[in-house]
Parts: C-alpha cells; structure tokens; sequence
C-alpha cells in the first residue's frame, strides 16, 4: 500500500488524509500544534466546495451543521444595499447553496473520517526531501524520526517551510494593504441575512451561523504591523472604526465577547508558484495559493485542491505511481521510484487558483479606496451595475462556483 504523508491538519490537509484514505492509501498527518482547534472563527463553503465535500462522504453533515446565506449583498455604511441577491437564485444558478459554520466545525466533521492514529500531533515536519519522498519530523518531547513517503502533501499554511524550501527564489507572501479583525457574537446572528458593509478604506461583515451565533469581520487599509493588543483593545478598536455605521454592526461590538476577537494583517502570495509540485510533494491550500478573503474561496480552493490530488494519485496499490525522472527544479517532472506523477495536479490547479487568487486580490484593492470622492463613485458604478446588469455580474462567478470535482471514487477500507 502506497503512503502518503500530509504536513498540517488545517482543512485542506484533513481533506486530502481523507480523500486519499479512500483511495486505499496509507495516511499519516502531522501537525505541529498540540490540538485540532483551527484558528478563526467563521467560514462560508460555496456550491464548488460542497460538491467536493461530497465526494469525500462529508457534505450532507456540514450542510447539517451550517446556516444558509441567504440574502445576501453589499451596502454602504449608512446601510444602503447596492447589490444583493437571495438564497433562491443562487441554488438555483449554482445547484447548491453557500452554506456557514465554524471553522472548527468543519474540521471536526472532516477529521472524523480518519482513523484514530492518523493524525499525530504535536510533531513539527523540519525537513522533506522532494525526490525520495523522506520526511524529518520532530515530536513534542524533542524526538527526531524519519519516514519515507510515496507523497507528502504540503498543507502547512502560509508561511510554509516546505514551499521555501522547494521554491528559494519565489518571493513568499505580501501584505495586501489591509487588517482584519474576526469575532464571535452569541445570539447576535439574524437568520437569512448575510451582508458585507464597504466604507472609506473599511469592510465589515456580517454572517449568521447556526444557533443564532454571529460571525463577523472587519478589515481596514492601515500599514502592516500594529499592535493587536488584547482582546478588550481589539474590540476599542472596532467599536471606534466601525461604531457609526448603519445597525446591527454597533450592537454587534458591543455584544462581542473581547476574547473572541482575532486581529491579523491579511497576506497573498501575490506571484504564482511556477509550480504546486516538485517532486513527490504536493502544495495545497494557502501553501499554494494563500489569496485575501473578498471572494470566501480560501477553504473552498483548499478543498478543491485536495479531491483533485486523491484523483490524480489514483489508486494506493494501482498504476498511478511511476518509476521516472526524479524531477526538475520546476516542478514539471515526476516524482522518482514509486513516487506520483504530479504534473497533472499542477496542469489542473495552478491556473484555476492563480485567477482565483487574482480576482480576489483585485477586489480587495477596491475596497481599500479611501477617497471620498472615490468612493462615492465606486459606490454608484458598483449600484449602477447591478440595476443594469445583475445577470451579468452574477454570470462572472460561475467559473469558480460552477465547478465540478473529477468523478468520485468509490470508498475504500471502510473510510
């Protein structure tokens, strides 16, 4: 049986385990931190991430476990919609809803599907080697192993050694101009109403989850580096930059329990890999292609990466692992002996992702105007448009939500 290694237990490496496991392969996560409690707090997984959940046996219990969106749209900060749409016309356009939940949940949900002992935490990789497959992992207690894997599939974020390992000269994230700010607010959520409020440099959403719970983010156009402060100050924070703009987003701040308020700058890997492979390692999720959140595809990329990985490694005791070239310092050649042609991995995703990444760059650009003048112009043409051309405008996401997975295989021991 082939074995596969999966650096990071974040929802595109639990994916992937899972994925790969029933295709009858070998599986073995490590994940630095102790425990499996995902940062951040609330996600949206779009009609193309849902179906690649359901290829992997996991969509019907996160579609259980979520809200639906809704009403959705964009408004000003006194409130005024220029754009919305509904539940109704996107199921209908997309064949499924967008669904919300904790980030947490989702991977529980996903994480159940392993056996226990495949995940193993508290074991940081330190080093991989592309061409044979030998993975370096440090455990907690300062033990130091080795295994060699048929794959090893890099999931570790977007600071990812791996990828600066494999691709020294690609320049690494950059900041994207913007801070965000995500909190939990208990019984803040009212059913059925998602929306996303742009002001003068500044973002705030607002997403219902199940249980009446609201997830909310905020970003602003401020440089790089400030201090986050505690939980009490992030909140100051928010309440001074967001206190006057339309309800409920001030009675949602007050209500924000201060510990459950993250602040982070945003980064994007703002120029391609020349490749997600090198070797017999696979790139995936934000390692990959980390892209700031205005199109909600960060998860639902890191999803779609992983189903296509398991299909394009086939079988854990077929045909698909070949004895070839060891590799060039591209990425376009295969793995090595009994190692995974990846270039079809690459030829699948890198493109995709690479629009994906841009088009939602290019909206986070738009929302860092700060101009008065400019942002009431922006503001009318964003209203303007969708008076005139809704259908059109909703036309231009059914490259990324009308995506479909390779077919699905079927399980394989039991998983």
């Amino acid at each position: 049986m082939a074995h596969a290694v999966v650096v990071g237990a974040g929802i595109g490496g639990l994916t992937a385990a899972v994925a790969l496991r029933r295709r009858g392969w070998e599986v073995t996560v490590f994940e630095r931190t102790p425990s499996l409690e995902p940062v951040g707090s609330g996600l949206a997984i779009a009609a193309n991430a849902l179906r690649a959940l359901d290829t992997i046996g996991a969509g019907d219990d996160v579609r259980r476990l979520s809200a639906v969106q809704g009403e959705a749209g964009v408004r000003r900060a006194d409130g005024r919609w220029l754009m919305r749409t509904t539940e109704e016309a996107t199921s209908a356009r997309h064949g499924d809803s967008i669904v919300l939940l904790r980030r947490a949940e989702l991977a529980d949900a996903i994480a159940a599907r392993l056996e226990p002992g495949v995940i193993r935490l508290n074991s940081t990789v330190t080093a991989v080697d592309p061409y044979t497959g030998r993975v370096t992992v440090r455990t907690g207690d300062g033990e130091v192993t080795e295994v060699t894997a048929d794959l090893v599939v890099a999931a570790d974020g977007i600071r990812s050694p791996i990828r600066a390992a494999l691709f020294p000269g690609h320049p690494g994230p950059v900041y994207s101009g913007v801070t965000s700010w995500r909190l939990l607010v208990p019984g803040g959520g009212r059913p059925g109403r998602t929306f996303e409020s742009w002001g003068e440099g500044k973002v705030f959403g607002v997403m219902p989850l199940a249980g009446g719970t609201a997830y909310c983010y905020a970003t602003d156009t401020v440089p790089a580096g400030g201090d986050p402060g505690d939980g009490e100050s992030r909140r100051a924070e928010l309440l001074r930059l967001f206190g006057g703009w339309h309800d409920p987003i001030p009675a949602l701040l007050e209500a924000a329990p201060p510990e459950l308020v993250l602040r982070n700058d945003v980064h994007h890997l703002a120029t391609p890999l020349p490749a997600m492979h090198l070797g017999r390692v696979a790139l995936l999720g934000d390692a990959a292609h980390a892209m700031t959140p205005n199109m909600g595809q960060g998860a639902c990329q890191a999803i779609e990466d992983a189903v296509v990985l398991a299909h394009v490694a086939g079988d854990g005791d077929g045909p698909a692992r070949t004895a070839g070239a060891a590799g060039t310092a591209d990425g376009a050649g295969t793995a090595g002996a009994a190692g995974v042609d990846l270039a079809p991995y690459t030829a699948a995703r890198l493109e995709r992702t690479t629009r994906v990444t841009a088009r939602s760059a290019s909206i986070c650009r738009t929302t860092r105007i700060r101009n008065p003048l400019a942002v009431r112009l922006r503001d009318t043409m964003m209203a303007l448009a969708w008076r005139l051309g809704g259908e059109r405008m909703t036309a231009a996401m059914d490259e990324v939500l009308g995506w479909t997975p390779p077919e699905p295989a079927g399980a394989r021991n039991g998983s």
